[in-house]
């Protein structure tokens, strides 16, 4: 948990690698909505995990840079569009956890 912690306290790209514990679709949840709100510059609070990634008016770079993020979190390959294709984080959320489970995430 220490490692979540410091995780999310981090500004600007993930330099730690993760635990040899696999996230939970809670922590992958956790870091999403962290991550976006730092990104708007936001409170936590203000940031509703069902609402669409475009309604937040997300560009294609920022979600290039979330996506690089996740990638460093997860150390799998992710596709640049995966905010795009995935609605909101609890969709995106949910996806990555299952597609965690199975070993591999289809990039």
């Amino acid at each position: 948990m220490a490692f979540m912690s410091s995780l999310f306290s981090k500004i600007g790209f993930i330099e730690e690698k993760r635990s040899s514990t696999p996230l939970t679709e809670a922590g992958i949840h956790q870091w999403l909505v962290e991550r976006l709100a730092r990104q708007l510059s936001v409170p936590i609070a203000q940031i509703d995990p069902a609402r669409s990634f475009e309604s937040y008016g997300l560009d294609s770079l920022v979600a290039l840079q979330v996506a690089g993020d996740l990638e460093k979190l997860l150390e799998q390959r992710l596709s640049p569009a995966l905010l795009f294709e995935h609605q909101n984080i609890d969709d995106l959320a949910s996806y990555l956890a299952a597609e965690l489970a199975t070993g591999e995430i289809k990039a």
